[in-house]
């Protein structure tokens, strides 16, 4: 039964992006203090009723806002991924309409094409490899909890977290990550992050702020970091300092869902290896656009115009629900 559902949920990403071509699993204990409150059935307002997801997996991201798969994506799948992001850095494959990124420090360096150059690479639907963790059954299978049969897959990453170089710029501001999309209900988006490798607080996991989704998008802008801020990594300006915060230490293939409102962020890279997650933001179908003029969002819908602008000659009157 579960192959044909499988299928049907792949078919209806690839149709939505107009492209050609599990076992029993559990949540993952983390730190700190969370809450999985008790729950009746007509009171679930961020998960949807199907089979997969248990009563305490619903109780517990309906409470917190996240939820993190173990062993969920196969080495084999993560190894495939990891060959291509090299192929990507050493320029042998160069896939249209990838944004390729850099750390602030070393933007300007003299490193030959490797992955000493590269922290992120966004927008790989043009990658065939690449975009096949967004159509992995494994992945899918849970993002219809939270998004219905339905589903768009909207903003893809592959992050290459550098060692910090010391000036802390391989932080990520705590942020929520429907600060940079255009696009509601909030409650039917939610981001599959899985890791390709060990991951702690020596090369800078992710730290969530529990229950952080039921609040409202906050204003988010650069953080006053002394040793640079990276493009484009806004930070909410007005959190409170007192929220209680868990590190997200997860294992090679585990998976964290979680929602676009909760607020988010992860360390410096304290090592001296590269810290590497694969990730998509997925929506459903039944998503609308929205104007972000004269709201919190239009600070960074001029920023993604003004980059769309220099580097690929859009016009002006582009805004950011073309992008």
């Amino acid at each position: 039964m579960e192959q044909p559902r499988a299928a049907a949920r792949l078919q209806i990403v690839l149709g939505h992006l107009g492209r050609p071509s599990a076992g029993a699993v559990v949540a993952h204990p983390t730190s700190g203090t969370i809450s999985s409150a008790s729950f009746h059935p007509q009171q679930f307002q961020y998960t949807l009723d199907n089979n997969v997801l248990t009563l305490e997996q619903r109780k517990f991201y309906e409470e917190n806002g996240f939820l993190v798969i173990k062993n969920l994506v196969p080495d084999a799948d993560i190894q495939r991924f990891r060959n291509e992001f090299e192929k990507i850095c050493r320029k042998e494959v160069k896939p249209l309409g990838l944004t390729v990124m850099r750390d602030v420090t070393i933007s300007k360096s003299e490193y030959a094409p490797s992955e000493k150059m590269i922290t992120k690479v966004q927008d790989f639907q043009e990658d065939k490899e690449l975009f096949r963790y967004c159509t992995l059954p494994e992945i899918l299978k849970y993002v219809e909890c939270f998004t219905g049969p339905n589903i768009m897959a909207m903003h893809t990453m592959l992050i290459n977290k550098p060692p910090d170089s010391g000036k802390k710029t391989s932080r990520h501001p705590l942020h929520q990550d429907l600060h940079y999309f255009p696009f509601r209900p909030s409650d039917l988006i939610v981001c599959a992050w899985t890791a390709m490798e060990h991951i702690d607080r020596n090369n800078g996991c992710l730290v969530v702020l529990p229950g952080t989704h039921k609040g409202s998008l906050k204003p988010h802008d650069y953080p006053k970091w002394e040793g640079g801020v990276n493009k484009m990594f806004h930070g909410i300006q007005d959190y409170e300092d007192n929220n209680t915060r868990v590190h997200l230490v997860m294992e090679k293939g585990d998976t964290v869902f979680f929602h676009p409102l909760l607020i988010h962020g992860s360390g410096q890279n304290k090592t001296q290896g590269f810290r590497k997650a694969i990730s998509c933001h997925f929506a459903s179908a039944d998503c609308h656009y929205i104007d972000v003029k004269g709201t919190s969002q239009e600070n960074i819908e001029k920023e993604v115009v003004g980059i769309a602008h220099k580097f690929y000659g859009a016009e002006n009157s582009v805004d950011l629900k073309a992008l």
